[in-house]
């Protein structure tokens, strides 16, 4: 067997891989024997089969199979020998006058795309701003407001009056929407959609648009059950049935109210409570900052990180690689939507590489074992015990779907702690509506 490459550019070869005769022979022989030993052919004792009537009607096949299986193995051997950096699969490449008939000795090509060579420069021209999240006074005050509302006393009204909460259903068909959600009046933005609802009762339907039907994106977001960005621009019509108008006659701020929402003695004064709201929406806050400042990076490298791709090997490895096979025009546009993604991951397994940014077992249990408290902790379970605790790890890391989404947001977490630490960024402390509105615009 001899094997071959030859580079066509930076980041296209051809390997070409020959096989002898001698180099499956034996093996097709030690096969067809095996065959013919517990061969049942009419006319024939078992093991008695004349080898000739075997060949003829095993042996092509058997050849064809063996060759194949040689030729994989050794087409995996040879590129991992050469240590060669490949993107998607090698690609056979089609031989007209190719035939099993003709000889012995074959010949094959494959067609590979090599991933770039590139550096990746983490000293940013324009700084990248980098949020600091603030909970401000007016978010406190409509905090304690939500906790008076949560925990005060409900109200029936017969009809939708301003301050009211209603529950209802809202549809559309098209977009398969059926979610029922509780609104706030005060949430209802603008005069026109506030007059559709006014003086409604229970069962009365409403007819809304949803572009400008809420002062914030987010509640709409939630109201509906649709991602951040299938609200984006969002502008169908929806029905709300009305199930529920209330109104909240809101609880007051003393003793009792703090030992229902954090426990007997956590909380004993209003100052406590407004610095506790504060520390734990800056907690969720520093979540959604770090996230953006996470994918700001993943912007900024892959617009400024410069390396030229095998776009037509990819394309034409696009076209065969899916369940379903692509024309030449969809894998076109296939490669278009996947190219931002493919160049970040090229991107981001260069600085793992460099950086020897790596995952051991044992940092991946204690990630897991403090998202578990997390979630532990959500249903009050605040001191769980340690064996419960390692229990529920090996069963979670046990599932290799969750396991992989763990190493995957630990592996972003490496990857965000790495950025602080080796990029400079524009330091800018807002509040979370200013920080709304800069980066979702």
């Amino acid at each position: 067997m001899n094997i071959t490459k030859e580079n066509i550019d930076a980041l296209n070869a051809v390997v070409k891989v020959e096989i002898s005769a001698e180099d499956y022979q034996d093996k097709v022989a030690k096969i067809l024997e095996d065959y013919r030993r517990k061969a049942n052919i009419p006319g024939f004792r078992k093991g008695h089969v004349p080898m000739g009537m075997v060949k003829k009607q095993y042996g092509k096949s058997v050849m064809i199979d063996e060759v194949n299986k040689l030729l994989q193995e050794s087409l995996n051997n040879f590129l991992v020998e050469e240590k060669l950096d490949i993107l998607g699969n090698p690609l056979p490449k089609v031989q007209e006058d190719f035939s099993w008939d003709t000889s012995e000795n074959y010949s094959f090509e494959f067609e590979l795309g090599l991933a770039p060579e590139f550096e990746v420069n983490l000293d940013t021209k324009k700084k990248i701003t980098r949020y600091t999240i603030v909970a401000d006074d007016d978010l406190l005050d409509k905090e304690v407001e939500n906790i008076q509302k949560r925990y005060g006393k409900i109200i029936p009204k017969e009809v939708v009056e301003e301050g009211v909460n209603i529950t209802g259903t809202f549809v559309n068909e098209e977009k398969e929407i059926n979610k029922k959600s509780t609104i706030s009046f005060d949430a209802i933005k603008g005069k026109a959609n506030q007059k559709k609802f006014l003086g409604k009762k229970v069962g009365d339907v409403v007819e809304l648009k949803t572009k400008g039907l809420f002062d914030d994106d987010h509640k709409l977001m939630g109201a509906l059950g649709l991602s951040h960005e299938e609200i984006h621009d969002l502008n169908i019509p929806v029905t709300f049935t009305i199930e529920e108008i209330n109104a909240t006659e809101l609880a007051e701020v003393n003793q009792e109210l703090f030992d229902k929402v954090f426990g007997p003695g956590v909380v004993t004064s209003e100052a406590e409570l407004r610095a506790k709201i504060k520390e734990d929406a800056e907690k969720q806050f520093q979540t959604q900052a770090d996230q953006q400042l996470l994918n700001a990076v993943t912007e900024y490298l892959v617009e400024n990180t410069k390396f030229d791709l095998p776009a037509e090997f990819l394309k034409k490895w696009l076209a065969v690689a899916g369940e379903k096979p692509m024309t030449p025009a969809q894998a076109s546009e296939e490669f278009e939507k996947s190219e931002k993604g493919l160049r970040y991951q090229l991107i981001e397994g260069k600085i793992l590489k460099d950086n020897n940014l790596q995952i051991s077992f044992e940092e991946l249990k204690e990630f897991t074992k403090g998202f578990v408290k997390a979630q532990m902790a959500q249903y009050g379970q605040l001191n769980p015990e340690e064996k419960e605790l390692d229990d529920i790890v090996q069963r979670v890391l046990s599932n290799q779907d969750e396991a992989k989404r763990l190493q995957e947001q630990l592996m972003s977490k490496k990857l965000l702690d790495f950025y602080k630490e080796n990029m400079a960024f524009k330091e800018k402390e807002v509040n979370y509506e200013k920080f709304v509105k800069e980066v979702y615009k």
